[in-house]
């Protein structure tokens, strides 16, 4: 799959993004299922809570598309919503939810493992700028 510039991203990238639009995926859908579920004594927290992790999911997914075309600014969000879900497999730790835990701190590694590779690092360096 060759990018705008003609050019086929490193494979580290693809499975990056790839896992990080599937992240966004999940998090739009959660945002969707919040949304058909809000009561009426809780009006303003259903909806703000909803629109938050909707936009939330789209961003990310938005973010995953852009870095496999080679944008820069679009490696920083996915790379926050990483730190943030290791941060939250922290808390899943224990009990039932370990396994939850495990799959988060994985994929999140794997995401940021991605990004920050050499070839990835590389691909997404703006070869105008002169910086690397």
């Amino acid at each position: 799959m060759a990018d705008d510039q003609g050019l086929t991203p490193p494979a580290p990238l693809v499975v990056a993004a790839s896992l990080a639009s599937v992240e966004g995926l999940l998090v739009l859908a959660y945002g969707v299922l919040l949304a058909a579920d809000v009561h009426a004594d809780r009006a303003a927290m259903g909806v703000t809570t909803s629109l938050f992790f909707i936009l939330l999911g789209a961003l990310i997914t938005a973010c995953a598309w852009y870095v496999v075309r080679r944008r820069t600014w679009a490696r920083s969000p996915i790379v926050v919503a990483q730190v943030m879900a290791l941060g939250l497999a922290w808390n899943f730790i224990g009990g039932d939810t370990t396994w939850v835990s495990v799959v988060l701190a994985v994929v999140a590694a794997v995401v940021l493992l991605g990004l920050l590779h050499p070839a990835s690092v590389e691909a997404l360096t703006d070869p105008d700028d002169g910086t690397t």
